[in-house]
């Protein structure tokens, strides 16, 4: 049975960080406000396969890189 706990746990801060890119200039890279960089950070908002394709596109990275299933409240990033 599929684990109804799971949410989906973002690496992007950090990827974006490596690369030395402020949220407004990775937003004007995908075609989106500085703020829909802001939220998928901060885990309020989950991306589009579309843009989740986009943003590990521009990064360099696989999705995997950027975007994981975590397994309840005490899971921990993967990076």
């Amino acid at each position: 049975m599929p684990d109804n706990d799971q949410e989906i746990g973002s690496n992007l801060r950090t990827v974006r960080q490596d690369r030395s890119l402020t949220q407004a200039q990775l937003a004007a890279l995908v075609g989106v406000s500085r703020q829909t960089i802001n939220y998928i950070e901060q885990g309020t908002y989950c991306p589009s396969t579309r843009l989740a394709l986009q943003l590990a596109d521009v990064l360099g990275v696989v999705v995997e890189d950027l975007f994981y299933l975590t397994h309840g409240a005490s899971a921990k990033s993967r990076s």
